[in-house]
């Protein structure tokens, strides 16, 4: 067995989710949690599901005023997220 430097859990971890693609959906997943932060919970209460695939949001809502007023906004909101996540995960958001 070869011997390597030590590296620490999180760097190896790391590196198995990059090697079998995997750190993408973990993205993913956590764009959908960072919703309410971004949002704020005013909006998050008019939130009746929302999910990722492939680099885009869908969002329902249960408000169609609020949906007219976050496609206003939708490209600061996209902004935000990719902030939060430190790259560029989300390309669209669609709201239904």
């Amino acid at each position: 067995m070869k011997r390597t430097e030590a590296r620490n859990i999180g760097q190896i971890i790391n590196d198995l989710l990059k090697k079998e693609n995997l750190d993408v959906a973990l993205d993913e997943h956590r764009a959908c949690a960072l919703w309410p932060q971004i949002v704020g919970d005013g909006i998050n209460r008019y939130t009746i599901k929302r999910y990722v695939k492939d680099g885009v949001m869908t969002v329902h809502l249960s408000s169609a005023s609020l949906k007219g007023e976050l496609m206003l906004n939708r490209a600061t909101i996209i902004a935000r997220i990719n902030e939060a996540l430190g790259r560029d995960i989300i390309s669209e958001i669609i709201f239904k």
